[in-house]
């Protein structure tokens, strides 16, 4: 048989070549083989973490359906512990209900702790904690005034007066102990606007290391039934909890007028915040370690019961500053002024008859403008006399507006 070694040659020469040809194919479909897969697994991580996050909103939006599915629960107010796990409530509503409460709350249930109750059962779910109200914690003063006796003018005896009757108590208590009287707790001031009423109350908030809680009367005043009550017998609870502590009321005719029979219900609620009032600086519990300054200038509307001893130990008139008065306050805030020589302060003291002391500071501030306005670097007396025909003609003008509101109503 005869052989034929050329075509044996090509048909393994063809046989590598397939064998080649299917090596190379194979290697690209396992390189194909191995991105898809990594990029199936790069997929499944994103998924994954999709699904994650997807887990994370549902819940989130179930939380949220139950929330607004949750009834509202009624809040009210412990009244009355009684044994047997009993205690008295009174509810926002209105009524009270006698409920029981669980073991576990016996430490937390006290007199005026608020509850919140079952709308249907009224049974007490949550022993809410007492926590103080946001504007009665904003009252108390945390940067010490940067006023001193020093810097208030024509107010010897004032000064002396409220020393006694605030610091005295405070800083050296003992001595009412040795004795044996009960140290005053309370001073109202009383006076024309400007005579340095909150003055006094700025210097005894720098000098003691009282805990200084500050309020205007108005902010007593509040819409709905209660809130003003509720609102001073929260300031007297901070005070007890920071004593020694005082407590300044500004402007206090605004709740303490005289009360009057066929009032209106808004003159009612005003009354009632009153006897809250009444009723936490003298009434059947202590008040403690709590001094209480107070000021007005309207004296003669106050209420009889707030002006009796017991509330108010000393009653300090805050009189305009006589001659001698108007120089030392002068003096004061032109210390740090540029006069001329020609500045005679006696003579400014002399002819500046109604002023108060604040007019006297308006005085010096618009006597400086006017050197300012000159571009002068000294306060000459022409700026003097120009601020003081000023500042005493803008007064004038007040009061005659003030006389013809009073002429037409």
């Amino acid at each position: 048989m005869e052989e034929y070694p050329d075509l044996d040659s090509n048909i393994q020469n063809d046989e590598d070549v397939d064998i080649s040809n299917l090596m190379d194919k194979h290697q690209t479909i396992e390189r194909n083989l191995t991105w898809e897969i990594r990029k199936l697994e790069k997929d499944k991580v994103l998924l994954e973490n999709e699904n994650l996050r997807l887990d994370r909103e549902v819940k989130s939006l179930k939380s949220e359906i139950s929330r607004f599915r949750t009834p509202p629960l009624v809040l009210a107010t412990v009244s009355e512990i009684l044994e047997d796990n009993q205690v008295v409530v009174k509810s926002s509503t209105g009524p009270s209900f006698l409920l029981r409460y669980a073991d576990k709350d016996s430490n937390k249930m006290e007199i005026g702790a608020r509850v919140a109750l079952n709308q249907q059962t009224f049974s007490i779910v949550e022993i809410i904690t007492s926590e103080k109200d946001p504007l009665v914690s904003g009252m108390e003063i945390d940067e010490v005034p940067d006023m001193t006796y020093d810097k208030i003018g024509g107010l010897k005896d004032q000064i002396r007066e409220t020393i006694e009757t605030v610091e005295l108590p405070l800083k050296n208590p003992k001595i009412f102990e040795d004795v044996g009287i009960t140290p005053p707790k309370g001073v109202l001031f009383y006076g024309p606007p400007g005579t340095g009423k909150t003055l006094l109350a700025k210097a005894v908030a720098h000098e003691t290391n009282a805990t200084f809680i500050k309020i205007v009367a108005s902010e007593f005043v509040k819409k709905y039934i209660g809130e003003g009550s509720r609102l001073v017998r929260g300031v007297f609870e901070l005070a007890k909890e920071k004593a020694p502590a005082i407590i300044f009321i500004d402007e206090i005719d605004a709740i303490a007028a005289k009360r009057l029979q066929g009032s209106t219900s808004g003159d009612r609620e005003v009354q009632r915040t009153l006897m809250q009032l009444l009723a936490e600086m003298d009434g059947f519990e202590s008040r403690g370690n709590v001094g209480i300054i107070a000021a007005t200038n309207r004296p003669d509307i106050l209420d009889p019961a707030l002006v009796r001893p017991g509330r108010f130990d000393r009653i300090i008139e805050v009189p305009v500053p006589d001659e001698d008065g108007k120089l030392e306050i002068l003096k004061i805030h032109t210390k740090n002024m540029t006069l001329d020589s020609d500045v005679d302060l006696k003579s400014i003291a002399s002819n500046a008859k109604s002023a108060s002391g604040a007019d006297l500071k308006s005085i010096c501030t618009e006597a400086g403008m006017f050197a300012i306005r000159e571009e002068n670097y000294s306060v000459s007396a022409k700026n003097f006399e120009e601020a003081m025909d000023k500042v005493m003609n803008k007064n004038k003008k007040n009061d005659l507006s003030k006389n013809e509101e009073l002429m037409y109503n």
